[in-house]
């Protein structure tokens, strides 16, 4: 029957509720809407209430919701939306084969700041496995994927578990051009800007007081890449971001800094390349020369691997069918 009702019910025990729910019920909300299902938070019980499938679509989303509150992991209604997203998408059969999002092989603690962070999306895990089981790895995407911030919260753990002796976060500095004599400072401060999202991961992931002392005693490094050139980088992990703005002739002599015990990993987007029109960007043709050698990895993420506010997803998009890439 067309009107027919069913309801089933979640235990809500371990979950913390404000997680659950979200800032004003915003997850619940998210919830019923994407679904179609009612949905109600009362005492030890998540209740789902609607027609049978509408239910069958909701339960799986809020399965996972529940899991992500008993972790203490962080839940907004954007990562609800995607949740259902994800759902849809395995339903129909869709869905790549990987790692689980929330699964301990994808899982990274960190020491000091009581925080796990993991993969949101498929795409993501898939790219913490990748980055796990090779030396190079190159991790392709537009804006708002997590490529850069995941691969700093791999290093920092391979640091904190002594895997390595140092961290070295490399970034060019193409956006400044001739501008860059311009700013105020030594050459220093005058290339800090750039590096800034670099020292932000950082910030986010280890105590205040244990980055400062890091990068003083040089056991973490942010530079420009240029300052990479006649170095042997050993025993270190090592982050070359924004690499579509590397040259050819950069982005050899940052491969072949690689020493004994290093890990790399190298991200980019192919849509915000800043370079002159006569320079080509050492991203684009390591994924031509590169490709199938062992040891080196490839991961494209997409619009739907976008943690930042909905919105962004849709501007991506948006950017793609204006561009004809889509």
């Amino acid at each position: 029957m067309s009107d027919e009702t069913v309801t089933h019910r979640l235990t809500t025990e371990g979950a913390d509720l404000l997680t659950l729910a979200g800032v004003n019920d915003e997850n619940l909300i998210q919830l019923s809407r994407i679904t179609g299902a009612k949905v109600s938070l009362r005492g030890e019980a998540l209740t789902l209430t609607g027609a049978p499938a509408a239910v069958d679509r909701a339960t799986p989303i809020a399965q996972r919701m529940l899991d992500a509150a008993r972790q203490m992991l962080p839940l907004t209604a954007d990562d609800v939306l995607r949740l259902g997203e994800e759902s849809h998408t395995d339903g129909n059969g869709t869905g790549a084969p990987g790692p689980a999002v929330g699964s301990d092989e994808t899982r990274i603690v960190l020491p000091g700041v009581r925080r796990i962070i993991q993969p949101k999306t498929p795409g993501q895990a898939a790219y913490l496995s990748l980055i796990a089981e090779n030396d190079i790895v190159v991790g392709i995407g537009p804006a708002g994927t997590g490529k850069t911030y995941l691969a700093v919260a791999m290093a920092v753990e391979a640091l904190a578990r002594k895997r390595v002796r140092r961290i070295v976060l490399a970034r060019p500095a193409v956006e400044a051009g001739e501008s860059l004599g311009f700013l105020p400072g030594d050459l220093q401060a005058k290339v800090d800007p750039y590096l800034r999202p670099l020292y932000d991961a950082l910030d986010d992931m280890m105590p205040p007081e244990r980055v400062i002392k890091a990068l003083e005693t040089r056991v973490i490094e942010i530079a420009p890449l240029a300052y990479m050139r006649g170095r042997t980088l050993a025993d270190a992990f090592v982050i070359l971001d924004e690499s579509q703005n590397a040259t050819t002739a950069q982005m050899k002599m940052f491969l072949t800094r690689l020493g004994v015990n290093s890990k790399a990993v190298i991200t980019g987007d192919k849509t915000q390349i800043d370079l002159p029109s006569r320079e080509q960007s050492g991203l684009i043709e390591i994924e031509r020369i590169l490709q199938g050698i062992d040891g080196i990895g490839f991961h494209y993420l997409s619009d739907a691997d976008v943690i930042r506010h909905r919105l962004v997803r849709d501007i991506i998009k948006a950017y793609a069918r204006d561009a004809g890439t889509e």
